[in-house]
């Protein structure tokens, strides 16, 4: 079972990172990989085609036309850190990479998929150099006229070939509509779960985007603690007030849902 996340917009390259946890390599890196193809369409852009592309402040174009041009095809402890602790965002404050142990580490590892403009999918350890560059982005290239066009079906691959050893394979989507849709769900071979958080106001439950967004980080580190290998473990997820609703839920989305104390 594998578990989907979107990555972050904010990245922290400052906060310390203890040197025995481990690091790999991007499965789409490399010098004649995906990301550098991407790296290189990036490069040929100003500082004012940066901004209007991504809809970005002067500042914040200048700081990513100065990433596209120390990007290396392969990251290093020098100019990188993994995935799961350079993301900082209100999903990975949920997962809180840092509390994790080595064992712990190791599973998420296996089991978590976090999908990126970029870089395609990378595991929690990859080594992730800064960039901005969302999923969403109208980056015309040589398989059409943006990221999705890009990505194709390889996103989709990858997840099946990642999946290839489980009897009954399932991917659960904590991921946004934005990334969840590069993976080209007509070459999955697995069934899809997805799970929705839902706050109680104003009389009724209702999905709220930064309650959201943290909940599906709380639900992959629950996942990771408690090794959950199937949707129905799912279901016993609790932390921060959640509760699972089963008369709101079906085989396909699982709903949890918490009142305001």
């Amino acid at each position: 079972m594998l578990f989907l996340l979107s990555p972050a917009k904010s990245l922290d390259y400052r906060s310390s990172v203890s040197d025995v946890v481990p690091s790999t390599q991007p499965h789409f890196g490399g010098a004649a990989g995906p990301a550098s193809e991407l790296i290189k369409l990036m490069r040929q852009k100003t500082e004012r085609q940066v901004a209007d592309l991504m809809r970005l402040s002067e500042k914040l174009a200048a700081l990513n036309v100065e990433r596209y041009a120390a990007w290396k095809p392969v990251g290093t402890p020098s100019n990188a850190r993994p995935a799961a602790f350079a993301f900082d965002g209100d999903v990975y404050g949920g997962l809180d990479a840092r509390t994790l142990s080595p064992r712990q580490l190791t599973w998420a590892q296996e089991h978590i998929c976090i999908l990126s403009g970029l870089y395609g999918v990378l595991k929690p350890l990859d080594l992730l150099q800064p960039y901005r560059l969302e999923m969403g982005t109208r980056l015309a290239n040589r398989h059409g006229k943006d990221l999705y066009a890009f990505w194709g079906g390889r996103i989709a691959a990858h997840l099946n070939d990642r999946l290839v050893a489980d009897r009954t394979p399932v991917i659960i989507n904590l991921a946004s509509n934005e990334y969840f849709s590069a993976v080209d769900c007509s070459l999955l071979k697995a069934r899809v779960v997805a799970c929705v958080f839902e706050e109680w106001k104003s009389g009724s439950f209702k999905v709220i985007s930064f309650f959201a967004k943290r909940a599906r980080g709380l639900m992959a580190r629950w996942a990771v603690v408690h090794k959950a290998s199937t949707p129905r473990s799912l279901e016993g997820f609790d932390y921060e007030g959640y509760a699972f609703d089963k008369s709101a839920s079906d085989p396909g989305r699982l709903v949890f849902r918490r009142r305001a104390e």
